[in-house]
Formats: C-alpha cells, sequence, structure tokens
C-alpha cells in the first residue's frame, strides 16, 4: 500500500510539472505575440518584423536598371488608439479626415492589434515635418522600410512594378506571411521572381513604455532574427538596345521582341505605348496606375505577350518546313502562281523552287504547299481527309512553340491559336468543312494568332536550325546562372537537316535583287541577314505590318520579330526598323547614313507607299 501510495506522487508531481512547462509556453507565447503587459512598468513588448533588402536588378552589361531607396509608412495600432483629436492629427498630416476614417476603420477590419498603413512612401522631409508630433498620438509609429527606384525609363512591361500587397493577395497561402502596408511585386519580373527577390524577413522584439519610447531590447535580443537579402537579378535585356527600341516606335502602336538563339536571351522586349517606370513609385502612384488603367492606348497592356495576332507571310517558312517533313514537298518543288486560288500581292519570277517562293512571298504556291500537307489522301471522305491531314498539321506546327505558352520568366503570357480539326468541328460542324475552308492559315491568315515573343523564337529555332531554349530575361540570379527550366533545349518535330532549305530564301528576302526585306539589309557592313517580310489582314482599319530575321545567318547572335500595327507592308516599316535594331546590337552604333531610316520610323506615313 505504501508503494502504491508513493507511486501516486509521482504521477502528481509529474502532471504538475507538465502543466508548470505546459503554463510558461503559453506565457512565452503571449509574449511574443506582443499582447502580454508586463504591469509592474507598464512596459509593453513589441515585435517589430524586419523587412529585408530587396535585391536590385541590372542589366546585361552591369547596368543598375533598379535599386531601393528609403521611405517612410505612418502606421497604426487600433487597439492603442487612446482618444485621438482627429482634428489636429489631419491637420498635422493634411490629410482629409474622411480619409483618416476610412483608414482606421479599414485597419479595425484587419487586426486591432496588429500595425497597419495610414499613409505610405513619406519621404524624409515628410517624415521631419511630423516626427516631433508624433508623440502626442498614442497608436501611431513610423516604419521605415525601401521603396523601389529606377535608373531607366523604359523596360516598364518587363520589370514590372511593387506595390503594397492588397486583400486579395493577403489571401493566398505564398503571401501568409506578409502584412498590411508591406510591398510586394505586382506585375513583371518584380512578380515573378518576388521571393528571390523579397529574401528571407527577420524580427526583434522591443520593450516600449505606453508612449511608444523605446525602452530596451527584449532578454538582449535573444529571440531575435536576422533579416536576409534579397538576390539580385542580371537581366539579359541589353539596356542601351531596349531604350533604341522604345524610342524607335514612340507614337506608334506594337513590339518588338530580340532573343539571343544560341542561348534563348532575351535582348530587347518594346511594347508600345508604354510608360516611364517611375511613375508607379512613390506618393501618389496609385492616382497615377489609375490614369494609366483608364488610358485609351493602354499603355500598360503587354502586348509582346498578350496581343495575339495572324502572323502573315513569316508563317510560311513554318508550313514549309512541315510539308517538307511530310515529304510532300521538296526543296526543288515548283507551284504556278495561280491567282484563282489565292491573291498574289505583285508580279514576280516562277517560283520554281522554296527559295525563289519565300523570297517573293508566292501566296499561291504556299496554298499548294499547305494543301498537299493537308490533303493526303488517308481517306476516302474529304472531309475526313482534312480532318486528318490538319490534326497532324496542327501537332507539328505547335512543336515550334505556337499555341501554347512558351514558359517565359513572366506572368500573362498568351498561348496564341493553332486551330484544330475540333476547333473547326465546333465552329463549322463536323464533316461541314475541308482544306478550301480552311486555306487562309497557309499564307498565315485566318484563325491563327501568335504573339511577338512567340514570333521571335520561331526565328531563333530556324536560327538554330530546329531547336530552341524557352526564352528569359533572367541570366543569373545572384552569383548563379538563369532558373534550370531555362538551359534545357526543345526540339521541333521537323528534322533538324531540313532547315537549310528555308535559309537561303530568307536570305534573299533581304539581300536578293528585288527581295520584300531591302530595307533591312546590311549588307554593306559585311553583315548577313535571313528574313521574312509580313503584311498582316486587318478588317478594322490600315493593314498590320512584321518582319523577323536573324543575324549573322552562320553564326547567329540575335533574332528578331518587329510587329507595327496598321503599318501596311512590312518590308517598308518593320522590315527598316529590324535592321536598325539588329546593326545597333552587332555593331554598337547606327552609322551616319542610315540615319534617315530613324527619321522614317518615326515620323513616316506609314498609310503612303514608299518611293
Amino acid at each position: 500500500m505504501q508503494y502504491l501510495e508513493g507511486r501516486k506522487y509521482v504521477v502528481q508531481g509529474i502532471f504538475l510539472v507538465v502543466a508548470l512547462i505546459f503554463l510558461s509556453r503559453l506565457f512565452f507565447m503571449q509574449v511574443m505575440d506582443g499582447t502580454y503587459k508586463l504591469a509592474a512598468d507598464k512596459n509593453t513588448l513589441q515585435r517589430l518584423v524586419q523587412i529585408p533588402y530587396r535585391g536590385l536588378i541590372y542589366d546585361r552589361k552591369n547596368q543598375l536598371l533598379v535599386q531601393n531607396t528609403p521611405v517612410y509608412d505612418l502606421m497604426v495600432v487600433p487597439r492603442e488608439v487612446k482618444q485621438l483629436d482627429s482634428t489636429r492629427f489631419c491637420e498635422l498630416l493634411q490629410i482629409p479626415i474622411e480619409e483618416l476614417r476610412a483608414s482606421l476603420l479599414a485597419a479595425k477590419k484587419y487586426s486591432r492589434n496588429k500595425p497597419s498603413p495610414i499613409i505610405q512612401n513619406l519621404t524624409t522631409p515628410d517624415l521631419a515635418a511630423i516626427e516631433d508630433n508624433l508623440m502626442d498620438f498614442s497608436g501611431f509609429r513610423v516604419q521605415a522600410r525601401m521603396a523601389r527606384s529606377y535608373r531607366t525609363s523604359s523596360l516598364a512591361h518587363a520589370l514590372g512594378y511593387v506595390g503594397a500587397i492588397t486583400p486579395a493577395f493577403l489571401e493566398k497561402p505564398k503571401y501568409a506571411k506578409y502584412r498590411p502596408g508591406e510591398n510586394v511585386g505586382i506585375s513583371g519580373l518584380e512578380a515573378y521572381y518576388e521571393q528571390t527577390l523579397m529574401g528571407r524577413r527577420g524580427v526583434q522584439y522591443k520593450m516600449v513604455n505606453v508612449r511608444g519610447i523605446e525602452k530596451g531590447k527584449f532578454r538582449d535580443g535573444e529571440f531575435d532574427t536576422l533579416s536576409v537579402a534579397g538576390q539580385d537579378l542580371h537581366l539579359s535585356i541589353d539596356a542601351d538596345l531596349q531604350a533604341y527600341g522604345e524610342k524607335l516606335l514612340a507614337g506608334r502602336r506594337g513590339s518588338i521582341v530580340a532573343i539571343d538563339p544560341q542561348t534563348g536571351e532575351i535582348l530587347a522586349f518594346v511594347s508600345v505605348p508604354n510608360y516611364d517606370p517611375k511613375l508607379l513609385t512613390g506618393k501618389g502612384s496609385g492616382n497615377r496606375y489609375m490614369a494609366l488603367l483608364n488610358n485609351p492606348d493602354r499603355p500598360l497592356f503587354n502586348r509582346p505577350l498578350m496581343a495575339t495576332y495572324p502572323p502573315g507571310s513569316v508563317f510560311k517558312l513554318v508550313n514549309e518546313l512541315v510539308a517538307l517533313q511530310l515529304g510532300v514537298v521538296r526543296p526543288e518543288t515548283g507551284f504556278e502562281c495561280n491567282q484563282k486560288l489565292v491573291h498574289c500581292t505583285h508580279r514576280h519570277e516562277y517560283p520554281g523552287n522554296v527559295s525563289i517562293a519565300i523570297k517573293n512571298s508566292c501566296n499561291p504556291y504556299f496554298y499548294q504547299v499547305m494543301r498537299a500537307a493537308v490533303v493526303r489522301g488517308q481517306s476516302r471522305n474529304r472531309f475526313e481527309d482534312a480532318r486528318l491531314g490538319l490534326g497532324q498539321w496542327q501537332k507539328m506546327v505547335k512543336s515550334f512553340g505556337l499555341g501554347e505558352k512558351l514558359g517565359v520568366d513572366m506572368a500573362q503570357e498568351k498561348r496564341g491559336l493553332i486551330p484544330s480539326p475540333e476547333f473547326y468541328d465546333k465552329r463549322l460542324g463536323f464533316h461541314r468543312w475541308n482544306f478550301k475552308t480552311v486555306y487562309s492559315l497557309s499564307i498565315g491568315q485566318g484563325e491563327i494568332g501568335i504573339t511577338g515573343l512567340q514570333m521571335a523564337n520561331v526565328l531563333a529555332t530556324i536560327a538554330n536550325r530546329g531547336w530552341y531554349y524557352t526564352p528569359h530575361f533572367v541570366r543569373g540570379i545572384g552569383n548563379g546562372g538563369p532558373l534550370p527550366q531555362f538551359r534545357e533545349k526543345h526540339y521541333t518535330a521537323v528534322d533538324t537537316t531540313l532547315f537549310k532549305y528555308v535559309i537561303p530564301g530568307m536570305e534573299m528576302v533581304v539581300d536578293g535583287n528585288g527581295g520584300t526585306g531591302n530595307l533591312a539589309s546590311l549588307s554593306q557592313y559585311g553583315i548577313t541577314m535571313a528574313g521574312k517580310t509580313g503584311t498582316v489582314q486587318n478588317p478594322h482599319g490600315f493593314d498590320h505590318a512584321t518582319f523577323a530575321a536573324f543575324a549573322p545567318v552562320n553564326d547567329p547572335k540575335i533574332a528578331i520579330a518587329v510587329f507595327i500595327e496598321n503599318s501596311g507592308f512590312g518590308g517598308t516599316s518593320a522590315a527598316p526598323a529590324a535592321g536598325l535594331l539588329i546593326e545597333k546590337y552587332l555593331r554598337g552604333k547606327v552609322s551616319p547614313y542610315r540615319k534617315r531610316w530613324e527619321d522614317w520610323i518615326m515620323y513616316g506615313d506609314f498609310t503612303r507607299k514608299l518611293h
């Protein structure tokens, strides 16, 4: 009995120890949460989150594009606000009393115990004007942080911007550690690489009295954690080339994308109309954002990623390669320029082989090329034969990175459209269409749609003779390289040995006698170029102009796609623009002789013929 009695006391003792441990941990958790009052000296424990230094952004030549600058936010903890003199407070801050009431209400809805922003992006002079008076208003404190500042006035669509985190963002699990008032990447590279740029938060615990005056660290900083700065991004963008492209297309609508074919690195990413990234920083940035959003010119619209258009004659290159792979044509195959099939834009020599056809962009030739690829006698039913052929054609075309997202390191990329048999079944009915219904695809018109980025990538693929790296903006993160997915080669469904057959014709487009892209030529500087012009039919107005090319032909260093809305023939607008950009990149300058084309691109009337 004595043994059992003693054992009872041991068990009770164990429960007592466990209870004490539990209570002590509960006490500590209350302290850590900043809600436990130290009644002896009326001090309060304050938990301060240390926002890390956001990573910087550089271009490929190590020019600093985006940096950080100190700003200050006025925060409020609603539970600590006592007898607020709203009139005096608003006079001090120079804000309407309605704005203060709305901010306090929003703060209470978020949390009565956690700080929320009242006014953000105060500069050092702004802070100096109010700081001495803030001690008269309990519950309010100033929080310093670093905001984005820009050393470039271009590249806004690629860089994106940083802004205060929204309630919608806070509801997402990936932003669980963020709090109201903190900044987050909203769009562009700032958003895609948010976790990389943001770094890791730190925490400090301090003792403050009821007036918010610091009384020292809690337990000598035993529980503090240091913040870790975000990693820098090193872009593949050439800032000088980017600025030059934006200058050329200023006042127009369109896009320019330039890629290094050997790496997939994006060299230039022009979207016009555009805006200065500085507009979305600092006090009043919200109002400026709304002005951009409501601008009828849509300067926030990211055209290279989101605008999809029929590619026009540039797409003839893909159709020819697919037909070569299927074995339905050979490089020496000729087709009559039969305008009963489809209209051809100008008179030219007989398209006796693929090179002559590409040089002159003969529409009837490519009509017959695609008809041979789709109508192959796989079924006695002509409708089913077209369905089978188009399905096989679509799969091969999509292997060029068309009709799907390429996977660039930026959100909002559009897929475009390479129509399938099912697409036409739904639109026209099963077995209610054949090749004559969809022939416009043969010349890059009709339902097909691709982005400027996809078009540039097609040219990079041809430059590489059949493969590409996924286009990307970031060539280095911190001291490392790009993300792993950007080092994986992608091959098309066309044999790499067949690409050599379309390149001579592309060279003739630029440097051949009577080539449609002669205005892009750089032969006088010893630079060979392979390209293709395009004129995209526009049912809503003047036609759009395209030109896509790569150079030098035997050692490609740049592939480019230029798309200018309502500019007519691609050879007279998009082609000279591409030539200037390629010259700028490969030679580092534009010769005085060719600067006349700058004036033409910037100020010329593309609706009239160029003589």
